[in-house]
């Protein structure tokens, strides 16, 4: 993860700005129902969002993008990639992981315009989707005025957005739990997709001491952690079982550095060697993985509750790998966008893609199998160089906001 803006600031707020509009139901895919939500205050998605199901065969599709990082004259190769990849996976639901625009957007107009091109695939096939957010998407306030409150009253107008509202007192925006039930008629939760944001930088200083030296990127806070087991520990009381999920979140942990290197303090090929081995790490690493100076003891509890089965992120745009770390699943999805930063030179393009997670339930399990897609299975362009595309028009609903 190579850029930084020049705004160093941690974003806890509640909802406001842009507004919230009625939804009127699009037609939904097969997996998806209507209903009420069942708690909207701990981060459940609102009461007129898609329901979400596996499928009568037990089986649900996650595609995770992640980094479309660019303004309204959005790459029109990043939404050919996005739709290519719904058209050939036909996911169940869709994930943007973060960094969903950047600091190019001039107005709110434009900012609207950025976020409707790389959204607007999902919602005009019917697909829910979400966002959790990244250090870049805030990038353009000072010049448009949107800020990442303002930005979720516009994601949530969308009839298949599943974002949840703020929830007061734990820090970040949007934070959600969105729920799968299970296959069939019942309203039992048989798998959960944990949302949270993993902020934007560092601070300036703690106590009168700098992080010069340090990582500038920001991290999980103790209450979200906090947040996560509570309601962790209410879905167990719940349904009388842990209920399994994957977790996504933008920056990365410090454990998926660990498990590359095969440790803390290594960094040598031997030492990259006995991780992918020990962790059976696939995948490429491109770049240093970019977590914040503090480590938020997130992993330490997801090890300790026993539920969420895999940590996926974005941020460093040229990382692709996945490994099991201890019982638990750490991995990155390449970046999407092709107007962010790639691989050097003409390779530039290269690792485009998504990640695509293929959910089986087995009794009170779920296993999960994982791979990656790339612009280049789908015969994209390639070439080292920016193709801008006209803004998709707003919907009425999102124009009139």
């Amino acid at each position: 993860m190579t850029e930084k803006s020049p705004i160093s600031r941690r974003t806890i707020l509640t909802a406001g700005g842009l507004g919230v509009l009625g939804a009127a139901a699009l037609p939904t895919a097969a997996h998806a129902e209507t209903g009420d939500a069942e708690r909207g205050a701990t981060g459940s998605p609102r009461a007129k969002a898609p329901k979400l199901r596996f499928r009568a065969d037990g089986t649900f599709k996650v595609v995770q993008f992640n980094d479309t990082q660019d303004d309204e004259l959005t790459d029109r190769r990043t939404v050919e990639l996005i739709e290519k990849t719904l058209d050939a996976e036909t996911p169940d639901f869709v994930l943007i992981n973060g960094d969903v625009i950047t600091g190019g957007c001039e107005t709110r107009l434009a900012v609207k315009q950025a976020i409707n091109n790389v959204v607007w695939p999902m919602e005009s096939r019917g697909i829910p989707w979400a966002v959790t957010y990244g250090n870049h998407d805030e990038d353009s306030l000072p010049q448009s005025g949107v800020d990442e409150a303002m930005m979720l009253d516009f994601y949530r107008s969308y009839d298949c957005n599943m974002n949840a509202e703020n929830i007061a007192g734990v820090t970040g925006t949007g934070n959600t739990i969105v729920p799968i039930r299970t296959a069939g008629r019942g309203n039992d939760t048989a798998f959960s997709l944990w949302l949270l944001d993993s902020g934007r930088y560092a601070p300036g200083t703690i106590d009168g001491q700098d992080f010069a030296g340090y990582p500038a990127w920001d991290w999980l806070r103790m209450d979200q952690v906090s947040w996560y087991r509570e309601e962790s520990q209410r879905l167990e009381k719940k349904f009388k079982r842990k209920v399994p999920g994957l977790m996504f979140i933008h920056i990365a942990l410090w454990e998926h550095r660990f498990m590359w290197w095969g440790g803390v303090d290594t960094r040598t090929a031997a030492d990259a060697a006995r991780g992918r081995t020990r962790h059976g790490i696939v995948g490429e690493r491109n770049e240093d993985e970019c977590p914040g100076p503090i480590n938020s003891g997130m992993y330490n509890a997801i090890l300790e509750r026993g539920d969420v089965k895999g940590v996926f992120v974005g941020h460093d745009h040229v990382n692709d790998y996945v490994g099991n770390y201890y019982g638990v699943l750490l991995g990155y999805a390449p970046g999407t966008g092709f107007g962010a930063y790639g691989l050097p030179g003409a390779e530039r393009n290269r690792m485009r893609g998504g990640r695509v997670f293929e959910l089986t339930q087995s009794g009170e399990d779920v296993d999960i199998a994982t791979r990656v897609v790339y612009a280049r299975d789908y015969g994209i362009d390639l070439t080292a160089n920016d193709q801008p595309m006209e803004p998709t028009p707003l919907a009425p609903k999102q124009a009139a906001i």
